[in-house]
């Protein structure tokens, strides 16, 4: 019995170190990006005012300055990664870029597949049109299509709130604005720093405020496991809204100071 018992006990303790092994062997991305020297970050072309392309086709806005920034401290050359809110997701479950810094805001059904940092961004989502519209609701969005973009927070909260909505899922954000723009869809579920961008860009066309879809805090999201990444960049995060760079962007791009975010 005592030699069948240190048997299993070797068994058993081969095993552990089996795993230990495996899980020391997998990858780390933070320590992968250091090695590297490159960070590969996720960012919208299309949502002004967090990310699109200015007159020189160069990319700027929000996030395009703050992933600038997580380069800088990393000390690390920085890659841009243009997607679609639909596929930001799928570019890092597969490995197509390291974090995404694309206005993302948390979802319970997304945190099953990523996770997320602290807030660097406060936005809200809400639903807009022409003031003659008489929406209030959700409910009084029968009759009347509505733009969005697929995959986005807006999409999703807009169809739990009215599932019997006619809505024009679109596959981008600048898809969804110009559906709005040209008449194809008489409202439009947008952020509110998006549409404030729209309404200086487009005078001529009325983006009145319907009614709240729901608050909306951005993100930096990692691939589920990253832990060390995650705690790198929620240090960050925490280290830039103590020295004021937060709230320089915060001015810069979204036209007012930061506001104090609520924690994760």
């Amino acid at each position: 019995m005592g030699s069948a018992f240190k048997r299993y006990a070797a068994m058993l303790g081969a095993v552990a170190i089996g795993v230990f092994a495996a899980a020391e062997a997998r990858a780390d991305k933070l320590a992968d990006i250091l090695a590297k020297g490159v960070v590969r970050i996720i960012v919208f072309a299309d949502v002004p005012p967090f990310g699109s392309v200015n007159a020189s086709r160069e990319l700027e806005g929000f996030d395009i300055d703050f992933a600038k920034m997580v380069a800088q401290s990393l000390g690390v050359k920085l890659e841009l990664v243009q997607a679609t809110a639909a596929n930001r997701i799928p570019y890092l479950l597969t490995d197509k870029a390291d974090m995404n810094i694309a206005a993302m805001s948390i979802t319970a059904e997304r945190a099953r597949q990523i996770q997320f940092s602290a807030p660097y961004a406060d936005t809200s989502l809400a639903v807009y049109g022409a003031k003659a519209q008489a929406v209030k609701s959700g409910a009084d969005l029968a009759g009347l299509k509505t733009a969005v973009a697929k995959g986005t927070t807006e999409d999703l909260v807009l169809t739990a709130v009215a599932p019997r909505a006619d809505i024009m899922r679109t596959e981008d954000n600048a898809t969804a604005v110009q559906a709005y723009l040209t008449g194809q869809a008489q409202l439009l579920a947008a952020n509110s720093v998006v549409v404030a961008e729209l309404a200086k860009r487009t005078p001529g066309k009325e983006f009145d405020f319907k009614f709240a879809l729901r608050r909306a805090p951005a993100h930096v999201t990692v691939r589920m496991g990253e832990h060390n990444l995650l705690r790198w960049l929620d240090t960050f995060i925490f280290q830039s809204t103590l020295n004021g760079e937060l709230d320089k962007l915060h001015v810069k791009w979204l036209g007012g100071p930061m506001q104090p975010l609520p924690s994760l």
